[in-house]
């Protein structure tokens, strides 16, 4: 069993869509093991996307990530993070496949709705920042 890490982000909390979404993530077979709601301040935020710093899209999606609530989730399935990424779609929504969460709901590459960690490696890392071993309870 893997666990990836998703975040629904600001857009998706503003658009009203955070049932649809987890909707469609626990109809692609994913369990739930923690979640909350929670606000970003731009500090948290730049020292979660703190890899990105040097990239030129760091500082706005540091505003972005901070402009209002977002949803951390950790997700349990069997390859979760490839299965994952397959659900949610390409970065930008014009690219994204028909039927991913970002193909449906996202307005644009710098508001897609979805963060979905790259790896295992990261999953667990990026997990670790928004919940306690604590808060972390799994189906089993």
């Amino acid at each position: 069993m893997e666990r990836t890490l998703t975040i629904l982000k600001p857009d998706c909390v503003r658009k009203n869509l955070i049932g649809a979404v987890i909707d469609k993530i626990e109809r692609a077979g994913f369990r739930v093991v923690a979640m909350k709601k929670t606000r970003l301040t731009k500090a948290t935020a730049g020292e979660f996307y703190g890899v990105h710093r040097e990239r030129p899209f760091y500082g706005e999606l540091v505003e972005f990530m901070s402009s209002g609530p977002c949803v951390p989730i950790i997700l349990e399935k069997d390859n979760a993070v490839a299965d994952f990424r397959k659900v949610i779609g390409a970065t930008d929504p014009a690219e994204a496949d028909a039927g991913t969460i970002r193909q449906l709901y996202a307005d644009s590459k710098g508001e897609n709705i979805v963060h979905g960690s790259d790896s295992a490696e990261n999953a667990a890392i990026e997990a670790s920042f928004f919940f306690s071993s604590e808060e972390v309870v799994s189906v089993n």
